[in-house]
């Protein structure tokens, strides 16, 4: 009997423990491959340490990829994610539609009033905060001080497109692999089509005019394109059309590069030894413009959203609360220097002395604050958005043109023929979503 007792409880025993091991909650997490997100992934054991209930699968994409794959779920409810990566750009249009959780009933020591006003403003619908910033961005010229030294020349801190010219060609020196200038020509909305857009603003460009037609047939796209062509084509590295974020952000890392307009984010990785062979070279300016009175600098946010049709959200929002909060960020502080937080996103971090010796912090602050989503071109527009419209259509409609002009970069399409396709195309898709008559 006592055998016949011992067996039985002995189950018992192992019947308890998969009912506390089927307690625990797994979450599944899709974030895009950028190396915050990256390094967050190995600051995990502090998460469990906190919420040893919830498991963590992480599901990481490249950018074009993650947005393809999200948006397909959100939009179908395929419930595939229970936190979504996602941007500026998705933030208030699915928050209309009803399809994220809202994040109003985060802790209070998490601290919404905390966030940066541009930055939460952009993920807030109708007063409530549907995404919590990861980190937020801007975008900015990183330059090596050293090849600007050599020219004889000094960097702006509000350079002008002529000065970002005349620095590119003064940098380059092909026979070295040395090119005076690096920026996105990767095809898609997010890759070139960011940059190009917050470019065009400086030019006094714009996607529409106020009865939403399209203006890539008016002298200011061309502008923008001719300077942009010819920078590339004069002063960038080989195969520029395949180069997105992460391409150019290893190119300047490698030396390769005398100057990179693009995310802010960005100068944590360019200024940091372990990775950069040109760390302690590196200098910043703010983005430049063209004495129109707008920069070509965007504004955008990673933020951690939950989809509203996941069965997980309490746990889903155990973790998006411990990822985007002051507790991480010093965490990563610790761990890996005041330089390596996600930037731009809370008061507090500007706020704070440590932070404030970090070469490219008040750069950033100043280049996130100088951008106007709400005022993002020369010319009035019935949209909003920096570096992106925030309509539905947008998505694949500059992913259209993006493909456009990154082949006038590549040489297998002329300018004029990209600007018309990209007009024609547009046009072809507001008139059949009913903003042109």
């Amino acid at each position: 009997m006592n055998k016949t007792l011992r067996a039985l409880l002995g189950a018992t025993a192992m019947l308890t423990l998969a009912g506390v091991a089927s307690a625990e909650t797994t979450i599944t997490v899709a974030t895009v491959n950028n190396g915050d997100m990256i390094r967050m992934q190995g600051l995990m054991d502090d998460f469990y340490a906190k919420n040893p209930d919830i498991k963590v699968e992480w599901v990481t994409l490249e950018e074009n990829v993650l947005r393809q794959k999200v948006t397909t779920d959100i939009a179908t409810k395929g419930g595939q994610f229970d936190v979504l990566t996602i941007g500026t750009y998705e933030v208030p249009i699915w928050g209309k539609q009803g399809w994220l959780v809202s994040l109003n009933d985060l802790p209070e020591s998490w601290d919404k009033a905390d966030l940066l006003p541009a930055i939460a403003g952009g993920l807030t619908v109708d007063g409530e905060l549907y995404a919590a910033p990861f980190y937020g961005e801007s975008s900015m010229v990183m330059y090596r001080k050293d090849l600007m030294d050599a020219a004889g020349m000094t960097m702006p801190e509000a350079p002008t497109w002529a000065d970002i010219e005349a620095a590119a060609k003064a940098m380059t020196d092909k026979s070295k692999e040395q090119y005076g200038i690096c920026l996105r020509g990767k095809a898609g909305w997010g890759e070139n089509m960011a940059f190009l857009t917050a470019m065009s603003n400086s030019f006094g460009a714009k996607w529409f005019d106020m009865d939403w037609k399209p203006q890539f047939d008016q002298q200011p796209w061309k502008d923008t394109l001719t300077t942009y062509l010819k920078l590339m084509n004069e002063y960038g590295p080989p195969g520029a059309s395949n180069n997105g974020f992460n391409e150019n952000l290893a190119l300047m890392q490698q030396g390769h590069c005398g100057m990179w307009i693009d995310a802010t984010v960005a100068a944590s990785f360019v200024t940091n030894p372990k990775d950069s062979t040109v760390a302690d070279k590196m200098a910043f300016a703010l983005a430049p413009d063209n004495g129109l009175g707008k920069r070509s600098n965007w504004l955008w946010a990673w933020s951690l959203a939950i989809p509203a049709g996941t069965q997980k959200t309490d746990a889903a929002k155990a973790f998006v609360a411990w990822a985007t909060s002051k507790e991480y960020t010093a965490l990563v502080a610790s761990k890996e220097g005041w330089a390596n937080v996600p930037p731009g996103t809370r008061s507090s971090l500007y706020a704070n002395p440590e932070y404030q010796k970090v070469p490219f912090a008040k750069m950033t602050l100043d280049s996130i604050n100088s951008a106007d989503p709400t005022h993002p071109t020369v010319d009035p527009v019935p949209y909003t958005g920096v570096q992106f419209v925030a309509i539905p259509e947008f998505q694949g409609m500059a992913t259209a043109t993006g493909q456009q002009f990154s082949a006038a970069l590549a040489g297998t399409t002329s300018l004029d023929d990209a600007l018309k396709n990209s007009q024609d195309l547009v046009t072809t898709e507001m008139t059949k979503a009913g903003y042109i008559k």
